[in-house]
């Protein structure tokens, strides 16, 4: 489901969230703030180049303050374009440094999977707030040590999920919960993108796993948040070799699958709803050198 919502509104409405916390609560309630959160990138790859960077400057609570990568040349060129001083642009190296620069209230996380929580904790010890890309990270341990990390630091911690926002999508959630449709008994949802070669996302290493730990999260959260259930039950993960390039399965609620093909960035999920149902729904697609089956 979405309702057309550009990225821009998207960030403005995160920007605003975070900023209020960051002010007295009867500020806030009595006019908009004065000022807008200084945003240090972290990562210019991309989603960050072509997506973030350039809506920034629309921004009514937010601007861009800083930039972070491990590219000199991207340093240069992107520092020049969006006017942002020598001061103000870190390598990786020097990262924790942005505790210095008071200009930067906000750090943004856009980095491959694999590294969400260094650069978040990071950022939350060097007391910044922080606004990280989705999956919040590889583990729930990661997790759990972000979370840590920002409460210690009494600063905001959050994840660039917008999905069950989504005025279209929270109407659907509430159209199942009253019953409008009647008792679900199966939600199947699919998500997928052709992917090109040499992305970080087919690196295990940096993306943490497949489709999954990618678009995944999308068809998944989707299930979860329609049919209520907001806890899986068993969770496993398959790394096959051979023809198969990646699947991953998992139980939610009675009972489900959800199936991840890396290859060909496609994630399945389904979500039984009625136990005795089941055998009807038992399914699973493979890749098979470029070819779909369906067993």
């Amino acid at each position: 489901m979405s309702n057309g919502r550009s990225r821009r509104e998207i960030l403005t409405g995160s920007s605003a969230a975070l900023l209020a916390a960051t002010l007295p609560a009867c500020g806030w309630a009595q006019e908009p703030p004065k000022r807008k959160l200084g945003y240090a990138i972290v990562g210019l790859g991309s989603y960050a180049t072509n997506q973030i960077m350039p809506r920034l400057k629309d921004c009514e609570f937010a601007k861009l303050s800083a930039l972070i990568s491990g590219t000199p040349e991207k340093l240069e060129r992107y520092g020049t374009e969006y006017g942002i001083p020598k001061t103000h642009r870190y390598s990786y190296a020097n990262y924790d440094s942005i505790r210095d620069n008071p200009d930067i209230d906000l750090v943004y996380v856009v980095l491959p999977n694999s590294l969400h929580a260094e650069y978040s904790i990071r950022a939350s010890k060097a007391g910044k707030h922080v606004l990280c890309e989705k999956p919040m990270a590889v583990s729930s341990a990661e997790c759990e040590a972000m979370i840590a990390a920002a409460k210690k630091a009494g600063k905001k911690l959050m994840i660039g999920y917008r999905s069950h926002f989504e005025p279209y999508n929270r109407h659907g959630i509430e159209l199942i919960k009253n019953g409008f449709i009647g008792r679900p008994r199966l939600i199947t949802s699919e998500h997928g993108f052709t992917i090109s070669p040499n992305q970080w996302r087919l690196d295990r290493p940096l993306s943490g796993g497949g489709s999954m730990m990618d678009i995944g999260i999308y068809s998944l959260n989707a299930a979860r948040y329609l049919s209520g259930r907001s806890r899986s039950r068993s969770v496993r993960w398959n790394r096959p070799t051979g023809p198969i390039r990646a699947s991953a399965t998992s139980r939610i609620g009675s009972t489900g699958r959800c199936a991840s093909l890396g290859r060909a960035g496609r994630v399945r999920v389904e979500l039984q709803l009625e136990p005795q149902c089941l055998a009807c729904h038992r399914r699973r697609w493979l890749d098979r050198d470029g070819a779909r089956d369906t067993l």
